[in-house]
């Protein structure tokens, strides 16, 4: 099993903690850093601001990225993962409420791993966790140096 950093990238605050709940009830109990914002992820990335005492070397295991972000967006947030050295190969889920065809494609052209609409039921989301949780933190093999240690 990989033991690294969960990134979410959420702003509410109910759907952090649901999330956080899904993993645990699933015994997925790899830590998650939260970023609310997705102005701060380069500042996460890069150890910059309130990230400066972080290990900028340790990469998430694992990107969980909502669309509906304030001041940058989550394709946004995406692009930028995408195109830097050090993140471009990090495996990244949207994780968002919108079921929008121009939303699902253009995650997709920018290199999104997979697509997944949030459930609202929280017995279903809880059940989606566990699928992406076990997919992607035990089943996947990630490059080697590249993945997350966090």
């Amino acid at each position: 099993m990989l033991t690294g950093t969960i990134l979410l990238i959420e702003d509410n605050p109910d759907d952090v903690l649901i999330t956080k709940l899904a993993f645990e009830n699933n015994h997925l109990l790899n830590p998650i850093e939260v970023i609310d914002d997705g102005a701060l992820v380069a500042d996460y990335f890069e150890g910059k601001g309130k990230y400066e005492n972080r290990n900028i070397h340790d990469l998430p295991a694992l990107v969980l990225l909502d669309l509906k972000l304030p001041n940058v967006s989550g394709l946004q947030v995406l692009d930028y993962i995408r195109n830097n050295h050090l993140t471009s190969l990090l495996p990244v889920i949207i994780l968002t409420s919108s079921n929008e065809d121009k939303d699902v494609i253009s995650s997709y052209v920018l290199g999104a791993n997979s697509y997944v609409q949030k459930p609202v039921d929280f017995y279903e989301f809880t059940a989606a966790v566990k699928s992406l949780g076990l997919y992607w933190l035990v089943y996947n093999e990630a490059p080697q140096g590249r993945q997350g240690n966090g």
